[in-house]
């Protein structure tokens, strides 16, 4: 006995199942992004009056790098999975959805491989 409806059979449409894990990683990446984000204001607030020197020399930290880079990664992250909970509630047509999934994927993955390129280069 089958609780789907005879349209939802036809069409074929069904969990995905995979929501659960979409939610707990978009909850997790928001707990890491707490203390993470602290850390960065607390820094960028500490270096408003150093000179370039002083913030390269602080970047070329292998923590900083570190935390730098778990920093970015986990934003850009999170920035994805939002935005695709925003397009698949509230955009309708299917094309439009496939578009912009990959236009966000995209420009997620440049913006994270241009960041991550940058904090390399000046750390190391």
């Amino acid at each position: 006995m089958s609780l789907r409806s005879p349209l939802g059979k036809v069409r074929g449409l069904g969990s995905a199942k995979n929501g659960t894990h979409h939610w707990w990683m978009q909850k997790l990446t928001a707990v890491a992004l707490i203390p993470l984000t602290i850390w960065f204001v607390a820094s960028v607030v500490q270096m408003t009056q150093a000179d370039y020197e002083i913030v390269i020399n602080w970047m070329n930290s292998p923590l900083v790098a570190v935390l730098m880079i778990l920093f970015v990664s986990t934003g850009i992250y999170h920035l994805k999975l939002g935005l695709q909970v925003i397009i698949e509630d509230y955009i309708h047509t299917e094309g439009a959805k496939m578009a912009l999934q990959v236009i966000v994927t995209f420009g997620c993955v440049a913006l994270a491989t241009t960041a991550l390129f940058s904090i390399l280069k000046i750390a190391l």
